[in-house]
């Protein structure tokens, strides 16, 4: 949980939300992967998940992560040791394999994962939840996108 003390108190969070990429992906590949990855952590975990917003004229907005999401980026080696780590501490975490860039929807893309054996994934993406330190000791090696 977070601690505030004040209004204008930054608020620190115990817990992180990470999304790793391979880093040869194309642009378009790295914000699309990033947004399908997110979403699987929001729709399991409702406590990331922060209050709705509204503007001044009232007018309603979806709520959103409650914390700020880092993106990073590491090899194809790097990406694979991390799902082993994040398996091992049993992190929430959502994948995205190269296999769903050519899959148009989400029954075809459950199915495509489904027919891989987790250690032959080709991921592309990681997104995981969890304590601040195990999921820094789950993207060891990573480094921020730039």
């Amino acid at each position: 949980m977070s601690t505030e003390s004040t209004e204008s108190t930054p608020v620190r969070f115990d817990t992180k939300i990470a999304v790793l990429l391979r880093d040869d992906l194309a642009a378009w590949q790295r914000l699309n992967v990033t947004a399908f990855l997110v979403s699987g952590l929001g729709t399991e975990i409702p406590e990331v998940i922060g209050e709705p917003y509204a503007d001044a004229d009232g007018t309603p907005y979806l709520p959103m992560f409650r914390q700020p999401v880092l993106v990073l980026e590491g090899s194809k080696e790097v990406l694979t040791a991390a799902h082993g780590r994040a398996l091992s501490r049993a992190l929430p975490r959502a994948v995205f394999t190269s296999d769903l860039f050519t899959t148009g929807n989400d029954r075809d893309n459950r199915a495509a994962v489904r027919a891989v054996p987790k250690d032959q994934l080709d991921l592309v993406g990681l997104a995981v939840y969890g304590p601040r330190n195990a999921v820094d000791k789950v993207l060891k090696g990573a480094r921020m996108h730039p």
